[in-house]
């Protein structure tokens, strides 16, 4: 059959008219974000619907696709959210942006098949390849930083919305539903803050510091950004997978990149893709049990180098730490001329839980873009000699406009409206009364402006000595002066009809080396061998050593000028004079010669007066601090442990002081990371007196007769039990999270944690200040008797369950020695209250 000519130019036509509305493209750009949180979600998967055509989100969630043939919608999908699709229009250019909501699921069963996982080979090149790929084989880098921080209030409920507080900002409240999106969730901002920083880092030896710039913060409750510029910096966002262990919020993590990777993780290959110039394959990875503190993700090797290039790693709720609903890390990494990879984009989120179902639930999320990297160019050691700088002009906010500038990208409108959205918070009523509460909480301290009144949980305790005691006092703080601090306290007791009273006066002399000058005085009365100035650390303890029956106690007058100053990085100088008074409230006497003992009716004694100096040297050579106000703040050893060694010198006879003396001490406190078995804390110490003194004077070594558990003390000793003049003490305690407890069937619902302890010392007391105690005291009355180690020293050990009910802590411990003592405790159970994540 012949077909007409005719037929064909009609075919023809046609092709020619429908061609141009067939071929014209279809273009959609966009942004896929968390419904929950507003935050981008990189590396998602945007593809049109029934087709492969599409693409992956970058690191800020953006994305562009485009088809020739388009179908009628695009569907978005990343692992851990429920896939969602939008419409499209063909042929046009078009903005649409996708809101992906969590799926909660449970870790997928693994399916071992004959064969290899085709995933091990390429893990056996990441380890394989790590010295050309880690940063931490640079001998020295260097980069422009841009962070961003903000915390917010979410898991806001109706019900939550009817308390009587929430109705007095439900007007804010209701304007903040845009904030996240048409679908998202409400939240109610409380804190952002910008910065720009310059951080540098040299290998040999590990020294890094940061220099604040600029720092823009506007906050709920934040009158003194001072604190928090500190903290802006990319310091506290370093996340390095190739290390085995990544510590978060003081917990140790194992990468899914460590050494013993297959011990920990199970792995699937799941695709391959070009990320930029490089082909990468994509592993998703998840925890051999979810109660471990390990990953679940995905990552993306490049096939070159077996580098990482980008990771997506989220702890969930299921692992055993507290208050923690999940923790998401997402970071992006560029290769740089020498090889090793550096972080150039980090993305955290931190969602903490509500406590119950009557409160509220927390989001914290911090960003951080790192531009113009250096490498290899290292400075000297003295140019790291503070970790953290803050510019004096740091907190000059300057122009948005100027804040454009400064930013690697723009803020995103949502980001814009907070800071109005916390400035209208900071000016309601309400809000201000209820954060000035949580801070009297936190503190210890309520603040009246420029001046804080407390510590309130000493307002009213009880004692033997002094029966009901109630004390008061206040400090200045940094809105009174940014150089001198002042501070009192008064205290009465209403059965010794004594009144107590302390002050002291400080200036900071230099904030960058920190030197500061304090004159202190205080007439009080305390348990023999408690020492304030070691314990200021746990004040929950001195708290509560002032409650109970005071068997050994004594008045005492204390006047103590001293100075501090750091002379370079990790090494500090302290010098004290301190005099002080002895006035004991039970019996005791002593012979001022040790022959006096052997001649009978020699006087004896019962009140003495001191006068001394000290020097302390303390090196800690990673030790962070940061200033809050007119104090500095430690923020914990890291990997070295730090030393102090203290010599002090009693003069005679300066301001009425009875004895010449010297003592050396030396102490060690280290912090050991332990991988799987958790972290070691050590303390060891040792003193040495060589002088002949009234036993007060010496070792007297801390007991214990409270019912809270102290780790500064020998919990099932008495007090005032054994003394010495010269002794070694070594304090151990291992915290194994949940490593026993994570593996038993129901109890791992508790997400207990077990603890173990160790407490020795050994000790001497010469003969010749044994000679110096009496057994009567000046009006003839028998003395306290007093102990000394003979030959053995003394034991305790001791196992416990912390992270009861999240705050509670139980301690089980065993007294090994020295058990025939009359008042000796062979076991006691002792509890605490402690705040741990």
């Amino acid at each position: 059959m012949k077909i007409p000519a005719a037929f064909f130019r009609f075919l023809a036509l046609i092709v020619v008219t429908v061609t141009p509305t067939l071929a014209q493209e279809t273009i959609v750009r966009g942004k896929v974000t968390d419904a929950g949180t507003g935050d981008p979600i990189p590396f998602a998967n945007v593809v049109f619907k029934g087709t492969t055509t599409g693409g992956t989100t970058d690191f800020d969630g953006k994305f562009t696709i485009r088809a020739i043939r388009a179908t009628d919608s695009i569907i978005a999908s990343y692992i851990g959210y429920r896939p969602r699709s939008k419409a499209v229009k063909r042929g046009i250019d078009q903005v649409i942006n996708i809101q992906l909501t969590e799926e909660k699921t449970n870790l997928q069963e693994v399916v071992v098949k004959a064969g290899e996982n085709p995933a091990w080979p390429i893990l056996r090149g990441v380890v394989d390849n790590r010295d050309k790929n880690d940063k931490r084989r640079l001998d020295a880098y260097e980069y422009d930083t841009y962070t961003k921080t903000e915390v917010d209030i979410d898991h806001i409920t109706d019900q939550f919305r009817q308390k009587k507080v929430m109705k007095k900002i439900a007007q804010v409240l209701d304007s903040i539903d845009r904030v996240v999106g048409e679908d998202g969730k409400p939240i109610l901002p409380l804190f952002i803050t910008e910065g720009v920083s310059k951080y540098y880092y040299r290998e040999r030896p590990q020294l890094s510091t940061e220099t604040i710039l600029r720092t823009k913060i506007n906050g709920v409750g934040l009158d003194d950004g001072t604190m928090v510029s500190q903290l802006v910096g990319s310091t506290f966002q370093e996340y390095n997978f190739y290390q085995n262990w990544v510590p978060i919020i003081n917990k140790n993590f194992v990468s899914p990149l460590a050494d013993g990777w297959r011990l920990y993780y199970d792995y699937d290959l799941m695709d391959s893709v070009y990320l930029g110039d490089d082909f990468c394959y994509r592993i998703d990875f998840y925890p051999k049990s979810p109660l471990e503190l390990a990953f679940t993700g995905t990552m993306w090797i490049t096939k070159k180098e077996y580098a990482l290039k980008q990771m997506d790693a989220s702890i969930g709720k299921e692992a055993n730490v507290n208050f923690i609903d999940r923790i998401k890390i997402q970071q992006e990494l560029t290769k740089t001329e020498a090889g090793q990879w550096l972080p150039m984009k980090n993305r955290v989120l931190i969602n903490i839980s509500e406590l119950s179902k009557q409160s509220v639930g927390l989001l914290a999320k911090f960003y951080t873009s790192n531009k113009n990297f250096v490498i290899n160019k290292p400075h000297e050691q003295s140019f790291y000699e503070r970790r953290i700088n803050v510019a004096e002009d740091a907190q000059v906010f300057g122009e948005e406009k100027y804040w454009d500038t400064l930013r690697h990208e723009p803020l995103s409108s949502t980001e814009r409206s907070v800071y109005q959205m916390i400035d209208t918070l900071k000016n309601i009523p309400v809000v201000k009364t209820y954060t000035e509460i949580f801070k009297a909480i936190v503190d210890g301290y309520y603040s009246l402006g420029k001046v804080e009144v407390g510590p309130y949980l000493r307002t009213f305790t009880w004692n033997s000595v002094e029966g009901f005691r109630i004390q008061g006092g206040f400090k200045t703080n940094s809105k009174y002066s940014k150089k001198m601090t002042y501070g009192a306290m008064l205290a009465y007791g209403f059965d010794d009809h004594r009144v107590k009273a302390s002050g002291f006066a400080e200036r900071i002399i230099d904030r960058r080396k920190w030197t500061v000058i304090k004159l202190s005085a205080r007439t009080d009365v305390v348990r023999l061998g408690i020492d304030d100035d070691q314990l200021a650390s746990n004040q929950l303890f001195l708290t509560a050593v002032r409650w109970g029956n005071y068997r050994r106690a004594y008045y005492f007058d204390e006047v103590s000028p001293s100075i501090k100053r750091d002379l370079f990085k990790g090494f500090s100088q302290r010098i004290a004079f301190r005099y002080t008074s002895f006035d004991p409230t039970y019996p005791f006497a002593y012979y001022k010669d040790p022959g006096d003992a052997l001649v009978p009716g020699a006087p004896t004694y019962n009140k003495f007066e001191t006068s001394e100096v000290f020097f302390e040297s303390r090196y800690a050579r990673d030790e962070t601090y940061i200033q809050n106000g007119n104090e500095r703040v430690s923020l914990g050893l890291r990997k070295w442990p730090a030393i102090t060694f203290r010599y002090t010198r009693g003069i005679p006879t300066l301001f009425g002081s009875d004895y010449q003396f010297n003592k050396f001490r030396l102490q060690v406190d280290k912090r050991i990371r332990m991988g799987v078995l958790g972290v070691g804390m050590m303390t060891l110490a040792g003193e040495y007196i060589p002088d002949k003194l009234p036993y007060p004077l010496l070792g007297v070594h801390l007991g214990n007769q409270s019912f809270l558990y102290s780790q500064f003390a020998y919990n099932l000793m008495n007090f005032g039990e054994f003394v010495s003049d010269r002794y070694v003490t070594l304090r151990y305690r291992q915290f194994l999270e949940g490593l026993l407890l994570n593996r038993i069937p129901l109890m791992n619902k508790l997400k207990w944690r077990l603890v173990a302890t160790t407490n020795i010392i050994y000790g001497e007391l010469s003969q010749e200040n044994r000679n110096l105690i009496a057994s009567q005291t000046p009006d003839g009355s028998a003395t306290y008797p007093t102990g000394y180690f003979s030959g053995t020293p003394y034991v305790e050990v001791g196992y416990g369950v912390e992270n009861i009910f999240h705050f509670f802590r139980i301690d089980f411990i065993h007294r090994l020695t020295y058990l025939s003592k009359p008042d000796a405790r062979p076991f006691g159970v002792l509890a605490t209250v402690q705040f741990k994540l």
